[in-house]
């Protein structure tokens, strides 16, 4: 018996830090898959595979080591008018890790947990962002989106798209 228990000690267990960056791991590997961040220029962009919920990517900074870009839907919040979903997320290509850094999904971090959530907390809605990403990304890709359905929008367009 304790030869079983000495064994079982010998097993790392994952903190919830480490599932939490290999969440961004996943997340990048789906992203860069589906629609190749790094090749995309600054700009909007809308993926259409004929459902009528076209899905908007917006690339709104790039650096030589990061991606910024929100991915959302065409649809806004009847009570905001924000975007919802949708989710801003941070690509680091050099470390091959995509993280959400915030969601909008009818209401804003500071909404749930207040402007200073004790760490524990932001790690557990850190782990719901980022699952809510991945869980997203795949069901894009089910739908048939990625970068070879994405067509660039033009800035006076998306103006007149959103009005």
């Amino acid at each position: 018996m304790q030869h079983v228990h000495a064994r079982h000690e010998r097993i790392p267990r994952l903190s919830r830090f480490g599932w939490l960056m290999g969440l961004y791991a996943e997340n990048y590997v789906h992203l860069t898959r589906l629609f190749a961040p790094a090749d995309l220029a600054t700009g909007s962009y809308l993926s259409s595979v004929g459902d009528g919920l076209d899905l908007r990517l917006e690339v709104l900074e790039r650096h030589p080591y990061t991606v910024e870009m929100r991915l959302t839907y065409d649809l806004c919040d009847p009570v905001t008018g924000e975007p919802d979903p949708s989710a801003y997320v941070r690509v680091y290509r050099d470390a091959r890790q995509a993280e959400t850094t915030h969601c909008y999904v009818g209401r804003r971090w500071q909404d749930v947990m207040g402007l200073y959530p004790p760490p524990d907390e932001l790690i557990n809605h850190r782990m719901r962002m980022n699952t809510f990403l991945g869980k997203w990304l795949e069901y894009l890709a089910e739908r048939g989106h990625g970068v070879a359905r994405l067509r660039p929008v033009e800035p006076g367009l998306a103006a007149l798209q959103a009005g």
